[in-house]
């Protein structure tokens, strides 16, 4: 059954905590999983967590260390000593160590590895923490199974009844040679299904996909999602088997990027820190650079405005259909904008199509202008039909305000297309192109279009 942390139950532990009432802690905490563990510890103060910290054995405490919020984990950590600390981090994986010790400061670092028991462990932690953590090596974790090619099937029940007690989860078997260079993986059913006096070279798989350290840890979430895979190999530049990496790590770092990408599309800069943990300044930097950008784009409408305004004073009656114009093809263009980044993140197109893309874009846009356009002549021959607002000539004004729409959809909707293509092409990220900035740049164009059409369509009626 799925935990769910009520504001009751926060109470009545809190109740067992003040109380000393270990026996109710302890049956609760006996009950609860490591993710739920910490999504208390999230909304205790910092004594209380300590104390049931406490009560967790070892395996468990460093499971719960690590699902904690950031800024939490981050005030809990440095309540504790190095040795504390060390003692924590002997009990995780080491992609996991490496992650909570790169959060302390640097002369903290070094004295938690200096009191860690295991040696080989801080080795490969300082390993780890030299990768960059948006690579295939800042995610992986050391710990594996690992047999030589020429091994039996029953030296590798052996080695992997040894090696087990280090891994958390063993998905597959690696197959290496003399070098550690990867050579395939044997799984585990292909291990209880074959004779124990069969060669390991002789029943491995060498159609195995793998990774390098310097890989982008995104393409390698997008390699296991088109494999299915729930864990992958990661090399050096020689081949040598290194590390994997775990679903668990690669479903983090999806999150992540969609996180990214959406803040982005929503016109800001990415948070690098949970929402409640970025403090007033920070939001602020985060937040006013791209309204300033926005807002001079804007300024560019008044400008636009400025010089229609003698096109204005002679037919009040356009000015009242300007919001409408704008909108349609900023939001053409936000819709389209927002389809296309999609379809690049999830490489369902590649900027190599993009005039596919255009061809495809400028029927839909043609279309939806139609749609739009006779909708917007409708608007004004049904309000012509209550009030005479529009004159004798409402038909004419109805036609120019459908064929304005027609085109400013048609090219709002060629733009948002284009426009995170091109980012991509440049070497920058879709995402920037945000519905914000989209609507914006169409909002300046699509005036300059309603005014021309407007100017050319009703020079000498009304204008």
């Amino acid at each position: 059954m799925q935990f769910q942390l009520t504001p009751e139950y926060l109470e009545l532990l809190r109740k067992a905590i003040g109380t000393n009432d270990l026996k109710f802690i302890m049956e609760q905490l006996k009950e609860l999983h490591p993710p739920d563990i910490a999504e208390i510890f999230n909304e205790l103060d910092l004594e209380e967590s300590k104390y049931l910290y406490k009560q967790l054995d070892e395996s468990e405490a460093g499971k719960v260390l690590v699902e904690m919020e950031d800024d939490k984990r981050e005030k809990f950590l440095a309540s504790l000593t190095s040795r504390e600390i060390a003692e924590h981090i002997d009990n995780m994986a080491s992609d996991d160590a490496a992650d909570v010790i790169a959060e302390l400061p640097d002369s903290v670092q070094d004295e938690v590895l200096s009191h860690m028991e295991d040696s080989e462990q801080a080795s490969d932690i300082v390993g780890l923490m030299n990768y960059d953590e948006n690579t295939a090596g800042g995610l992986m974790a050391t710990e594996l199974v690992r047999v030589h090619v020429t091994d039996s099937v029953r030296l590798c029940v052996r080695e992997l009844r040894k090696q087990a007690e280090e891994v958390k989860n063993i998905y597959t078997i690696y197959v290496v040679d003399d070098g550690n260079k990867l050579l395939g993986l044997l799984s585990l059913k292909s291990l209880l299904t074959t004779s124990l006096s069969a060669k390991v070279k002789d029943v491995y798989n060498p159609d195995i996909i793998s990774v390098k350290t310097n890989t982008p840890a995104e393409e390698a979430a997008k390699i296991m999602e088109k494999y299915d895979l729930v864990v992958l190999p990661v090399v050096d530049s020689l081949g040598k088997l290194v590390g994997r990496i775990t679903i668990d790590d690669i479903v983090d770092v999806i999150r992540e990027e969609e996180t990214e990408d959406v803040q982005k599309m929503g016109g800001m800069e990415a948070l690098d820190e949970p929402y409640m943990s970025i403090p007033f300044l920070g939001m602020i930097k985060k937040r006013v650079g791209w309204l300033t950008l926005l807002f001079i784009g804007e300024s560019f409408t008044a400008t636009a405005m400025g010089f229609f305004e003698g096109e204005i004073k002679k037919a009040a009656v356009l000015a009242t259909f300007i919001p409408l114009i704008i909108s349609s093809g900023g939001n053409t263009g936000s819709q389209v904008s927002t389809l296309i980044i999609r379809a690049l993140s999830l490489g369902e197109i590649t900027i190599s199509e993009w005039l596919n893309i255009v061809r495809k874009e400028i029927k839909v846009g043609l279309a939806l202008g139609i749609a739009l356009g006779v909708l917007g002549f409708l608007r004004v021959a049904i309000w012509s039909s209550f009030t005479d607002i529009y004159g004798p000539h409402w038909k004419l004004i109805g036609i120019c305000i459908g064929v304005a729409l027609m085109g400013v959809v048609l090219w709002g909707n060629l733009m948002g297309s284009l426009f995170p293509i091109i980012l991509k092409r440049l070497g920058l990220d879709p995402a920037v192109s945000s519905a914000p900035f989209v609507a914006t740049m169409v909002d300046v164009t699509g005036l300059i279009i309603y005014f021309t059409v407007a100017s050319i369509m009703l020079r000498g009626i009304i204008l």
